[in-house]
């Protein structure tokens, strides 16, 4: 009772949240408004994963690498053991519902000799993730615009525009600029927008799962999709079955995270002991389903295999589902109005994501410039003072993603690159908590509402090895013969970045950077 009303006295709230007694347990104080419902928590959960993102800018590179079979197969196989991660991750999520989340975890379950270590690895890694992943966002979207300008214009064959570089960084950095500003206005507004996304999303992806193969000409046999498997050394060099199979893997290994974004809005949430565990595991639950109805529906639909890869067809070879959109709707009805709506459909898909994205990305690098783990913490971890959001930690990520996309300009793998950096920084994030929590002595875990009990470490274990096994792929060659053209730059960012952080650590930073910082001391309460 003691402890009760010491929260009390901290908070100024007699009828606590559990999710902010728990939170005032671990040494914060409520300075986010905590007005999210479980649904709208869902909503940027969902958005941040989104149903078309991810599949969409590589389903064409995945599928020539070994054909449609391994392609529909390895998203099954990718949500089997993403389940797993996501599961440990509910678990964790509901002990420690904070805004930190993944290095937060990181610090309390490895324990106080490792603790702030694993804590400054988990959040670095995790900062690179996120602030990649809204480029990643940016230069999809931009991808699809060009589509959408080059279909609207009169296509490759009719004249079409096909915007060049300069203009594509623009769309790019403007892209990232309006979802900066967003982030700057309140959480109210975000969350309004991503309800229309969850909406925007399931509603736009059923038309698209149900009209596409209704409209195509001809679709393909299930003996097509479901077993044909055929390899294209001639276009990727990969004449290997296997390796090209491990390649083919990697749509569904890009699509199947960002469910932790519902950990990053605990703070912000109603009951989030319990509803960031649910809408962690409601999000991939809705992506399994309908991202695998999405990639059947996009390879049944596929009038000429050969033709999607042309750099003389209708969208010059430069984004398949748009050849395979235009295909079906000008087959049909001889023009590409169809074709050009998908694609807005879509188009919202990577302007939701990108939004939730930065949300994401700024409030990890407020918690941790809150923690002083960021040079200049205390630029970053000011809040707007009306609306109570770290409007300059989302100006940060901002700059940081529009650096990233400056390569544009001059090398042609920038996508390849950023979606390995967001990839292995993101996932690579999951990793270390999950470790943790492996290996940690059970007496030293307080569970939340969801607790796995003894199936913790079959689970953690199978997730923390899926981790690995995917930042490994994601380092591996795309293409060969290996040039300048077709490196795979992310081992050689990742090894540059990752290597100045890690002798920052040793130079420096383990002087003193102890993991979270308490803001809040409760003399008569149990923390």
């Amino acid at each position: 009772m003691g402890s009760e009303n010491s929260f009390a006295e901290v908070t100024g709230n007699t009828t606590m949240d559990s999710a902010e007694k728990r939170l005032n347990e671990l040494g914060y104080k409520q300075e986010l408004r905590r007005e999210m419902t479980m649904f709208k928590t869902l909503a940027i959960s969902f958005s941040t994963m989104t149903l078309f993102t991810g599949i969409t800018p590589l389903y064409g590179s995945s599928l020539q690498y070994a054909g449609p079979a391994t392609l529909v197969w390895g998203w099954i196989v990718v949500s089997f053991f993403t389940w797993f991660v996501g599961i440990a991750m509910a678990e964790i999520c509901s002990s420690f519902p904070t805004t930190g989340s993944l290095y937060f975890w990181a610090a309390h379950l490895a324990g106080p000799k490792w603790g702030p270590f694993s804590s400054w690895c988990c959040a670095w890694l995790e900062t690179i993730g996120l602030i990649a992943g809204i480029g990643t966002q940016a230069y999809a979207g931009s991808q699809t615009l060009q589509s959408i300008i080059l279909l609207s214009t009169g296509t490759n064959k009719g004249g079409g525009y096909f915007t060049p570089k300069w203009l594509f960084l623009c769309m790019y950095i403007g892209l990232t600029v309006i979802w900066a500003a967003l982030n700057t206005f309140a959480l109210e507004v975000i969350a309004l927008i991503d309800i229309v996304s969850i909406w925007w999303q399931l509603i736009g992806g059923l038309v698209i799962v149900i009209m596409l193969p209704l409209v195509a000409l001809t679709t393909k046999s299930a003996s097509f999709v479901f077993t044909h498997l055929e390899l294209a050394p001639e276009s990727t060099g990969v004449s290997s079955k296997p390796y090209a199979v491990i390649l083919s893997f990697l749509v569904s290994q890009y699509s199947l995270y960002g469910y932790d974004a519902a950990a990053h809005l605990t703070e912000e949430t109603k009951g989030a002991d319990k509803n960031g565990p649910i809408a962690i595991l409601g999000s991939i639950g809705i992506i399994t389903v309908f991202g695998w109805a999405y990639i059947l529906a996009l390879t049944f639909s596929i009038q000429d295999f050969g033709y999607l890869y042309d750099p003389n067809n209708e969208t010059a070879g430069a984004f398949v589902p748009a050849q395979i959109l235009y295909d079906a709707f000008h087959g049909r009805y001889h023009n590409s109005a169809g074709a050009i709506i998908l694609l807005f459909v879509i188009w919202g898909s990577f302007f939701f994501g990108g939004l939730s994205i930065t949300t994401s990305a700024a409030r990890v690098v407020y918690a941790l410039s809150r923690d002083k783990g960021v040079p200049f913490s205390h630029l970053w971890r000011q809040l707007h003072p009306k609306y109570k959001i770290p409007s300059n930690a989302v100006w940060l990520c901002a700059a940081i993603c529009i650096l990233l996309g400056l390569p544009i300009l001059k090398v042609n793998v920038v996508f390849t690159a950023i979606t390995s950096i967001c990839t292995i920084g993101w996932v690579g994030g999951y990793a270390v908590p999950i470790f943790a929590r492996l290996v940690m002595s059970e007496k030293n875990f307080k569970p939340g509402p969801f607790y796995l009990g003894k199936a913790r470490r079959p689970v953690c274990l199978v997730a923390f090895l899926w981790i690995c096994y995917t930042c490994s792929v994601f380092l591996l060659p795309t293409l060969y013969p290996i040039t300048w053209d077709t490196f795979n730059y992310a081992p050689v960012a990742l090894g540059v970045g990752l290597g100045i952080i890690m002798l920052w650590w040793l130079l420096d930073a383990r002087k003193w950077f102890t993991g979270p910082v308490r803001n809040i001391d409760i003399q008569n309460g149990m923390v």
